[in-house]
């Protein structure tokens, strides 16, 4: 039988899903481990993820495939010398370590509204043009040294292919791509460097149903970036929102025209399909989740019992632990209100689900600003499965909500993209073909007024 790999190429790991390409069966899957990181300087060698892949591959069954894609962590910066070797460990998407060069890059083109009329989005520090910029500042040596720039999944892609590409979904969350033209803007990367022929360094844009070269006897197609592939995997329609709760948090819907926020909550970031996938992210999510059921000293389990057991009333939370990206706080910290004495532990696995929670409906409302939700939200990721997490969430977010019964979005999303690009069909046909976008409807418990609460908090 014909067979089709996805992989996710994330900030903990390489997974590898093995589908048949006619059912969507998952005949094979493995996974390897990428070195340990935390906020603000968070950095990897890209050599290391190549390392996951082959132990992903292997623990697979180094199956024969017929085509194969990757889906990678967003934003990260990949510099290269001239034999293509890491001239600087990759930053990775939460690494705040360029938190200095946004406000001069914000600055120096005309203020927030000027960028998101270039690039759909404003740059924070999880941009790949403010770690550029971060490069030169901090390590010149590098900077004289680099000849080409990549992102993770591109990184990937190049390993398996020796072709230096990217794709549109993966290169809008670059700073210097634009969405709505369609084009890298390289006036803007001399906003940097303004002596470097940046047209040599960076690599081909794709079209969804290109191929990026073969791997063995594969054919590689684009790949993208893991949100842009998630949404493939849960088989995401114009007016339905995806929530997806991992490291980060965010909100994601797919959109038909693109979308420019001056105020920069929601990036407006392209989809792997030709469409486009307004986006907001959140640093803090599962994290927070496992941060407190280690002070609990529960497991998953256990911790969904306690916070499901308590009233709505008790004390709030901003999850705001390693600094935030919305709102733009990269130097924050966690706080908590309405502390008493009779405090008890179902209140603080309470707190802990709602304050997650109140962080990406504050990105739901932002998306509605900008384009029509009239369709579920679905959930993701492995936070997602908490259902203490779930039951909050849909008692809040105003609509219908389902929880994917995909176990990995990503690594599914880009085994959508292989097969269609194998068969040269839509994405649509072949996540109906493997009947993808379906999921287990949520009951929503009463969230009180906890938003508002979390409001007062947060603006204070």
């Amino acid at each position: 039988m014909p067979l089709v790999a996805g992989v996710d190429s994330s900030t903990q790991s390489t997974k590898v899903e093995v589908r048949d390409l006619d059912t969507g069966e998952v005949v094979a899957s493995g996974r390897g481990l990428h070195p340990a990181v935390t906020a603000p300087r968070s950095e990897q060698d890209p050599e290391s993820w190549w390392g996951a892949f082959n132990e992903a591959w292997a623990e697979a069954g180094a199956p024969d495939v017929d085509a194969v894609s990757i889906g990678g962590q967003q934003h990260g910066m990949v510099a290269l010398d001239a034999d293509d070797c890491a001239v600087h460990p990759a930053k990775l998407w939460n690494d705040t370590e360029s938190d200095p060069d946004v406000t001069r890059l914000v600055e120096q083109l005309g203020g927030a509204a000027a960028w998101a009329d270039a690039v759909g989005s404003v740059p924070v520090a999880a941009f790949t043009i403010t770690k550029l910029s971060w490069l030169r500042r901090t390590h010149p040596d590098a900077w004289t040294r680099m000849q080409r720039v990549l992102l993770p999944h591109d990184y990937m892609t190049f390993r398996l292919t020796g072709e230096r590409t990217t794709d549109r979904g993966d290169a809008s969350g670059t700073g210097y791509w634009s969405p709505s033209a369609g084009d890298y803007r390289l006036d803007l990367l001399r906003l940097i460097d303004d002596e470097r022929d940046w047209s040599t360094a960076l690599p081909t844009v794709l079209g969804p149903m290109e191929t990026a070269g073969r791997w063995r006897d594969a054919i590689v197609a684009p790949g993208s970036g893991d949100n842009m592939a998630g949404a493939l995997g849960v088989g995401l329609r114009p007016g339905d929102a995806m929530i997806s709760i991992g490291t980060s948090g965010t909100v994601s819907a797919v959109s038909e025209t693109p979308t420019a926020d001056p105020s920069g909550t929601v990036a407006g970031f392209a989809d792997a399909t030709g469409r486009f996938l307004p986006l907001v992210c959140t640093s803090n999510a599962a994290k927070v989740l496992d941060a407190f059921r280690r002070i609990l000293g529960v497991d998953h389990a256990e911790f969904d019992r306690l916070a499901l057991a308590a009233e709505p009333g008790g004390p709030v939370l901003l999850p705001y632990f390693d600094g935030e990206r919305t709102p733009y706080r990269p130097d924050a910290t966690g706080a908590m209100s309405g502390l008493r004495s009779d405090l008890t532990r179902e209140q603080i696995a309470r707190a802990a689900v709602d304050g997650v929670a109140c962080g990406l409906l504050d990105g739901l409302d932002a998306m509605r600003k900008l384009t029509t939700l009239d369709g579920r939200v679905v959930l993701i990721g492995g936070g997602a499965r908490s259902e203490a997490m779930q039951a909050v969430l849909a008692g809040l977010a105003g609509m219908d909500v389902i929880h994917a019964d995909v176990d990995e979005a990503v690594a599914t999303g880009a085994a959508v993209q292989s097969a269609a690009v194998l068969e040269q069909v839509e994405h649509a046909v072949i996540q109906q073909r493997w009947g993808l976008g379906t999921g287990n409807p949520v009951d929503g418990v009463d969230g009180g007024s906890i938003r508002e609460r979390y409001a007062e908090l947060r603006d204070a």
